[in-house]
């Protein structure tokens, strides 16, 4: 990453503060996205979990950590992977960038494509690109359901994942 662009993205991660994280996420919205991740979830047997971060800390970025190694770091710290058929799924926005990355546990292995996940994420950018942020997460919930769906139908309403979005 040439020099420039590390500045301009540490400005955007000074920037993007918890404030305007829950200007663009209120409690309404996180309610309407918990809903519709128990909605989601009530058509497969899969887990979504939604993280939110507003920015990374200032080492962080000017050690060049991308979005992807976050979400890796996240996926474990959350949990993500424990879940009995490790069927697990990370959504990672990270706001100051405007990238969402989307981690899919080892259940799912060749089932969904990498490609296919990043459809969703590219769905959701574009949500982003026009202020729709809620909606482009609550848009990527759905189609990460019925991606999950083709390959993890329901098996009873066991829910090993808390549904709310983590603001971090």
């Amino acid at each position: 990453m040439k020099k420039v662009h590390r500045w301009i993205r540490l400005f955007r991660h000074w920037a993007t503060t918890h404030r305007y994280q829950r200007t663009l996420f209120p409690a309404a919205a996180l309610d309407r996205l918990e809903k519709s991740i128990q909605s989601v979830e009530s058509s497969h047997a899969g887990e979504i979990r939604v993280v939110i971060e507003c920015a990374l800390d200032t080492r962080s970025v000017l050690m060049g950590k991308t979005p992807h190694a976050r979400a890796v770091e996240l996926f474990g710290q959350c949990g993500i992977w424990d879940t009995e058929a490790n069927n697990g799924v990370l959504i990672y926005l990270l706001l100051a960038d405007r990238r969402v990355e989307i981690l899919a546990d080892r259940g799912f292995g060749e089932l969904v494509t990498h490609s296919e996940w990043r459809v969703v994420c590219k769905e959701m950018e574009m949500s982003f690109r026009e202020g729709q942020f809620a909606e482009g997460v609550e848009r990527g919930i759905k189609a990460a359901g019925l991606l999950i769906a083709r390959h993890f139908p329901v098996k009873g309403n066991r829910n090993e994942l808390p549904d709310r979005p983590a603001l971090i």
